[in-house]
């Protein structure tokens, strides 16, 4: 189906232009000032791409070039981790917040860049995020120690919540809710897909130069994104084309005002406090003090969170959106899936070099499995989206999700390859089919000048689901595995059932996500949209 010519792209390129033609309050000295080459360039650029009726898939392949460059090393990294342990001296226990912290960061931060976004523009804010990118990449490409190293990420993992909520902000400006499905199928499979390319280009890459020269290839990558970010995005959109209201532009420049800082710094510390519960009761013990305290802190934290939201005029997450069903249940589907797969995901190599006695190069290309199903799935669901809806897609996915988790608990230590490849196609199959369905069910629901309050909630609950997976299925299973005694055990039953209780967990967590898309509610009278 094809995208309808945009209307008036000159209001697009500037939208202080007046319709007959006059800047608005521009003299006549003003308006004959000459600007400047760049600016030119980029009107030129600009003014001929919104001509095209495809307009709107030019400007989403530039902000996909921006989210490739910025995902590309999220998972290799991981493969020079023994290198980077051996050179800083240090342990996995430390590096593993290499992993976690970015996550983590990204959480906490997608809320406070969200309410930015709405209030001073996607663009712009994604712009920032790719500048703030392109230090991280310096920072960790010439990080002395450790302490920067995990700065640098932390900082990477920030600069993730601005561009991850920019860009999807920007493509549900730019996509009606008919077809911005099919676009956030794309967003799904650069997503999942890039990480997959980056494992396939820079394994080679940290083998022969060094981990370090990762970053610097990616530093030119980030460059080139921007520049083309830059040039295709006009600096507002309007939210839809075609008949409706008028969209809620972004407020003008410096209105914090309508900035929610205590909600913002209130949920950061609630989820901050809540994640170091999970990471340091393990190790210190979960009565300590320490984790009291933490547990305390997180409940105070939420309480005002939940406080400044009921009484702020413009709350970072407006309240009116906890009431519709397809706005929370969508986001705890996210948060409850999320949790059960990448649980899986760190459980699965120890699972299969403890267990199963597979190498290290072995376990990677299995592996590889799950996110390359996760993201070929993602433009495929499109169909079974816009065909039989949005609810029934997202209920699909989540059960093929638990289908996953149910297949590694009954692993036996005598089961075939396929079987694991099974589950591991399940895992990436059903989180591919229902992220883009709960991310066009939660944007239907708010306000076109509100898509970044959206983006910053599904990145939250993925963000915060993601890390307590990893922190809860991995401790459970070492617990069992050393009550049991049996922690330098291979090839056993025993040592198999320390990780099918991790399984089981993230099973139990999957089961939720099924709960929570089965009550999402299909749109009453909703008419299938034809596909292309």
């Amino acid at each position: 189906m094809e995208d309808p010519p945009l209307e008036r792209p000159d209001l697009l390129l500037d939208p202080t232009a007046d319709p007959g033609g006059a800047a608005l309050g521009a003299s006549g000295a003003e308006a004959s000032v000459d600007p400047s080459w760049p600016v030119l360039l980029r009107r030129r650029v600009i003014g001929r791409a919104v001509r095209s009726p495809r307009y709107r898939w030019w400007a989403l392949t530039a902000i996909l070039a921006g989210l490739l460059s910025l995902n590309i090393t999220f998972t290799v990294f991981v493969v020079a981790l023994p290198t980077v342990r051996s050179q800083f001296h240090t342990n996995f226990s430390v590096l593993t917040w290499v992993s976690t912290g970015p996550l983590l960061a990204f959480g906490i931060a997608a809320p406070f860049f969200g309410k930015a976004g709405d209030l001073f523009g996607h663009r712009r804010l994604y712009l920032f995020g790719l500048a703030g990118a392109m230090v991280s990449a310096v920072l960790t490409a010439t990080a002395p120690d450790v302490g920067e190293l995990l700065f640098a990420r932390a900082l990477d993992g920030v600069q993730g919540a601005a561009t991850g909520t920019a860009s999807m902000a920007l493509i549900l400006q730019l996509f009606d809710p008919e077809s911005r499905i099919k676009a956030l199928g794309w967003w799904s499979l650069v997503g999942a897909g890039g990480p997959v390319l980056g494992v396939t280009l820079g394994s080679p890459v940290i083998q022969y130069f060094g981990w370090r020269a990762l970053f610097w290839g990616q530093l030119a990558l980030l460059v080139v994104a921007a520049l083309v970010v830059a040039l295709l995005l006009p600096s507002r959109h309007h939210a839809q084309r075609g008949p409706g209201p008028e969209p809620v532009l972004p407020a003008p420049e410096g209105e914090w005002g309508g900035m929610d800082w205590v909600g913002s710094w209130s949920l950061a510390g609630a989820v901050t406090a809540a994640m170091l519960v999970l990471s340091i009761g393990p190790i210190v013990g979960w009565s300590s003090p320490g984790v009291a305290v933490s547990g305390v802190l997180a409940a105070l934290f939420f309480g005002v969170f939940v406080w400044r939201e009921l009484t702020f005029a413009t709350p970072l997450i407006p309240t009116r959106y906890w009431r519709r069903r397809n706005f929370m249940f969508a986001m705890g589907m996210r948060g409850f899936s999320n949790f059960a797969y990448f649980g899986g995901f760190f459980l699965f190599p120890l699972l299969m070099e403890q267990v199963y006695g597979y190498s290290v190069a072995k376990v990677g290309f299995v592996s590889v499995v799950r996110p390359l199903l996760f993201a070929l799935s993602s433009p495929l669901a499109v169909y079974l989206t816009v065909r039989a809806g949005a609810r029934l897609a997202t209920v699909v996915g989540a059960v093929a999700v638990l289908a996953s988790m149910g297949l590694f608990v009954t692993l036996r230590p005598m089961s075939g390859l396929i079987v694991i490849i099974i589950a591991l196609a399940l895992s990436g199959i059903g989180m591919g089919i229902a992220l883009p369905a709960t991310s066009a069910s939660m944007a239907n629901e708010v306000e076109a000048g509100e898509y970044g309050v959206m983006s910053a909630a599904q990145l939250l609950a993925t963000q915060v689901g993601e890390v307590a997976g990893i922190q809860v299925v991995l401790t459970l299973q070492e617990s069992v595995a050393r009550h049991s005694g049996l922690a330098n055990v291979h090839h056993s039953t025993r040592l198999l059932h320390s990780f099918q209780v991790g399984f089981w967990a993230a099973g139990l967590l999957a089961a939720a996500g099924v709960v929570c898309a089965c009550l999402m509610r299909a749109p009453a009278g909703a008419a299938r949209v034809a596909t292309p």
